[in-house]
């Protein structure tokens, strides 16, 4: 069963989630919950999904960011809980953004180029992961849901919050964000 995306104006997405109970994370009411999330996430075609951005304020998201299992297949998808973020580097990159909770908008973002991840995973185990490019990109992006931040609230400007439809045009006549890591999937 997937579950409904929470769209933008939800208070739910504006809120600071609360901390996974260790104990609740072998739970089958909650692994029942990450697999409809892991659904909704494959159904929505997203790169990644917060807990709120289901209306559940918990500090948990999944990010299709792992090496795929085949060759050609799909990116693997990772389960945060209670995920603790840090910058690598001071430096950072812009590029298009866009989200399951309001997927007429791409925001340009900037982000650090590099981060470190420490988190536990679906089992309850910990784990750390160093990333740089799209999928550092990512976790930021599923880490602000988790604070009530959105892209939105990122924008240098809010001439840089631009309709997903109206994208062409806009790079057209502003130029194009050079980026490493310039992607418009949805997160």
């Amino acid at each position: 069963m997937s579950l409904k995306v929470a769209q933008l104006g939800q208070p739910v997405l504006r809120q600071i989630a609360a901390e996974v109970p260790a104990e609740k994370i072998g739970d089958p009411e909650f692994q029942r919950f990450l697999a409809e999330m892991a659904e909704t996430l494959k159904e929505q075609k997203g790169v990644g999904l917060a807990a709120p951005q289901v209306f559940a304020s918990q500090r948990v998201f999944l990010a299709a960011i792992l090496p795929p299992a085949t060759e050609d297949g799909p990116p693997g998808v990772e389960v945060f809980i209670n995920p603790k973020l840090g910058a690598l580097s001071e430096e950072t990159a812009q590029a298009w953004e866009g989200c399951l909770s309001f997927p007429e908008l791409l925001v340009l973002v900037p982000r650090y180029r590099q981060v470190r991840i420490d988190y536990f995973n679906a089992a309850g185990e910990p784990r750390a992961l160093a990333l740089a490019g799209f999928p550092a990109r990512v976790v930021q992006h599923e880490f602000d849901h988790l604070n009530g931040i959105l892209t939105l609230d990122r924008a240098e400007s809010t001439q840089f919050i631009v309709k997903a439809s109206e994208i062409d045009a806009f790079t057209d006549a502003m130029g194009e964000v050079e980026d490493e890591d310039e992607d418009e999937d949805e997160e």
